[in-house]
């Protein structure tokens, strides 16, 4: 588990087909690493299975490659990067699984004298995750959504932000790992599932009545 607050930004050093994934080789300044401790690589977490010197490789399954922006990453590039919660650390964002749901587009970019706005568009299958007010990972960053519409959301990001993270990370048309607060989505399974006759509804089909007739109200 992780809280979605980035320790430090590591550099693709190198990319090796591994099976049916890939192994990444990052170069970051963490070190000491132990085998088998789990780091958030643009949110994803994964698992550290070989080290040495500030190098630490990871392996990427044919899953990750497929549901994250892992495949479209190249030597050179920067990667945010996050140890995992220990117990007693302060949890400054919210609590992030390091299991990446989707992936959205950085559409817009307008830039105020506090900060700037970031607009993504995203699959109108996850919009429904996302409200106002609430928290959202992105690349594995906690961050705050200021407003949602149909097909994307926007975030602030303050000038402390902007100077931590990834350059890319505020270039339009940049391809980010989306984690949504797993919260909703366990409040959408339990409303969806009548405990006593183990059937669910289609959320699409939730309502007062729906909800009534299978004895939730």
């Amino acid at each position: 588990m992780f809280t979605g607050l980035i320790t430090h930004i590591g550099t693709i050093s190198q990319i090796t087909p591994s099976g049916d994934g890939v192994r990444l080789c990052i170069d970051a300044a963490m070190a000491p690493y132990t085998l088998g401790e789990s780091i958030a690589v643009n949110g994803i977490c994964l698992t550290v299975d070989a080290a040495a010197d500030n190098i630490f490789e990871v392996h990427a399954t044919r899953e990750s490659l497929a549901r994250t922006n892992l495949g479209r990453l190249r030597p050179g590039d920067g990667v945010h990067l996050e140890r995992a919660l220990r117990i007693g650390d302060r949890l400054g964002g919210h609590f992030v699984m390091g299991h990446v749901d989707t992936t959205a587009h950085l559409d817009k970019v307008v830039e105020f004298s506090s900060g700037k706005q970031l607009t993504f568009a995203i699959s109108r299958d996850y919009i429904r995750y996302i409200v106002e007010k609430g928290s959202i990972a992105i690349d594995g960053v906690s961050l705050t959504v200021n407003h949602v519409g149909q097909a994307d959301f926007d975030i602030m990001l303050i000038p402390h932000s902007q100077a931590i993270l990834a350059p890319c990370f505020t270039t339009p048309g940049h391809l980010v790992n989306i984690e949504v607060d797993v919260m909703g989505k366990y409040v959408e399974k339990l409303l969806s599932c009548n405990m006593a006759q183990p059937r669910c509804i289609e959320p699409s089909t939730l309502s007062i009545e729906s909800l009534r007739s299978n004895g939730f109200c």
